[in-house]
């Protein structure tokens, strides 16, 4: 394990990194009770009274992907004291096509959850997990969840900001999907609010405890310019006079890191002073929705693979 020296940052605050994987540190923050500091020493509070309130308050679980599950969860379960809140395997998982195993880690209070995927081989079309670790070059970080309030409306409030640059969402599920939504989480959700989910394309899952809604973007990454082993620029530059009519995305795109914006409605549980919160996990992680999301992402690299081909071709 390699641990990155403390750091002080003055009036009591510090902070200290342990690699978690690939190039992915986790850093650990203390800090005074009671401090009057709003971020860390050096950082000031900002008012900006018309700034949008998407209702995102923090990030529910950052998802790794990594070549071997079992030797990655070992190793931060042991450096974390992290506990298994979950696995799923190929068969939760996976479609017709391809598929991954996975393991959920979890801190004491289970507030904080790191999910850990491999690539299940053998299967007709490459995992997605693979194709992940060979396009960003090792294992990182698959996908970051951003937990709202009320995720209908940070929907709403992102797309009625589209044209000033955001996210691309994955294309949402078939309208008889939300016929099993009204079978699966009728008692919890109204039918306003279903035909909601159904416009804005969010998934719905729910377990024993509470119920989920979730929705992803396309991967951010896939119009970035990247060569894999072509790391000379004279053959980057070389590259591009043969094939003058490639744009960047054509020539790589980059099925890496996308985002997901959830909302867990339900297990709230009373701490010892009586105060309210919600139970870490509430609803699960959409094993309901495996299928629906995996075969939505192989479609999409499908599409990408033929503009790639097709532009490849028309050079």
């Amino acid at each position: 394990m390699n641990r990155h020296s403390p750091v002080d940052l003055g009036r009591g605050f510090g902070f200290a990194e342990v690699e978690l994987y690939g190039d992915v540190v986790l850093r650990f923050v203390s800090h005074p009770d009671g401090t009057d500091v709003p971020f860390l020493p050096g950082f000031e509070g900002v008012s900006n009274p018309g700034a949008v309130d998407y209702g995102l308050t923090r990030f529910d679980h950052v998802v790794g992907n990594v070549p071997e599950l079992a030797s990655a969860a070992a190793y931060v379960a042991g450096f974390t004291g992290f506990h298994e809140f979950a696995e799923f395997t190929t068969e939760d998982v996976g479609t017709a096509e391809s598929g991954l195993n996975s393991m959920v880690l979890a801190n004491n209070s289970e507030g904080v959850l790191l999910p850990l995927n491999e690539p299940v081989h053998g299967t007709k079309r490459r995992s997605q997990i693979q194709t992940f670790l060979e396009h960003h070059g090792g294992p990182g970080v698959q996908h970051i969840a951003v937990a709202s309030s009320d995720v209908l409306r940070t929907l709403r409030e992102m797309r009625a900001r589209s044209a000033m640059g955001g996210f691309d969402f994955l294309p949402p599920p078939l309208p008889k999907y939300y016929e099993g939504v009204r079978r699966i989480a009728g008692d919890v959700l109204s039918e306003a609010q279903i035909k909601e989910c159904q416009e804005l394309g969010v998934l719905v899952d729910r377990d024993d405890q509470g119920v989920l809604l979730q929705i992803f973007t396309k991967p951010v990454g896939d119009s970035d310019l990247r060569f894999g082993p072509l790391i000379n620029s004279g053959c980057i530059f070389a590259l591009l006079r043969v094939l003058p009519n490639l744009t960047a995305s054509a020539i790589m795109f980059r099925p890496t890191l996308f985002l997901e914006m959830i909302q867990r409605i339900g297990c709230m549980e009373k701490d010892e002073r009586g105060e309210e919160y919600q139970k870490g996990g509430c609803g699960g992680f959409g094993k309901g929705n495996f299928s629906e999301l995996f075969k939505s992402i192989e479609d999409y690299e499908k599409s990408l693979e033929a503009k790639q081909s097709a532009a490849v071709q028309g050079s």
